[in-house]
């Protein structure tokens, strides 16, 4: 697999969490990397983004001021940074590389993804 993430855990509301994607085959540094969720019986949802060209990000409404989105060039990952997480938040998390020409939230420009990991917010 040429995505694998890792740290998803059951964390009390107001808590945090930092999940890591470890990439191979390929040089993350090169290319528009995307965090996505999926909650039960809902759409795959955009969180953040980071552009190829250069460490600038971007996160999407619903998480802006709690989520930040990294990337280690030497470790060949990217991570997500959730802090005062809430029950909404709760979904299968997943790291995804873009080949597309812009970065973006959309799930349909992204080709290629991890197998998601777990991230529950309950007391």
């Amino acid at each position: 697999l040429p995505l694998v993430e890792s740290g998803g855990d059951l964390v009390q509301p107001g808590g945090s969490l930092r999940l890591s994607c470890v990439a191979s085959g390929f040089v993350v540094e090169y290319y528009h990397m995307g965090w996505f969720r999926q909650a039960p019986g809902k759409e795959r949802e955009g969180v953040a983004n980071i552009r190829g060209s250069d460490n600038v990000s971007m996160c999407a409404a619903s998480v802006k001021g709690r989520f930040t989105m990294s990337r280690d060039n030497a470790n060949n990952s990217v991570y997500l940074q959730m802090n005062n997480l809430k029950p909404e938040d709760t979904a299968v998390y997943y790291c995804a590389m873009s080949i597309s020409s812009s970065p973006s939230l959309e799930a349909k420009d992204y080709s290629y993804w991890g197998q998601g990991t777990q991230v529950t917010v309950s007391s």
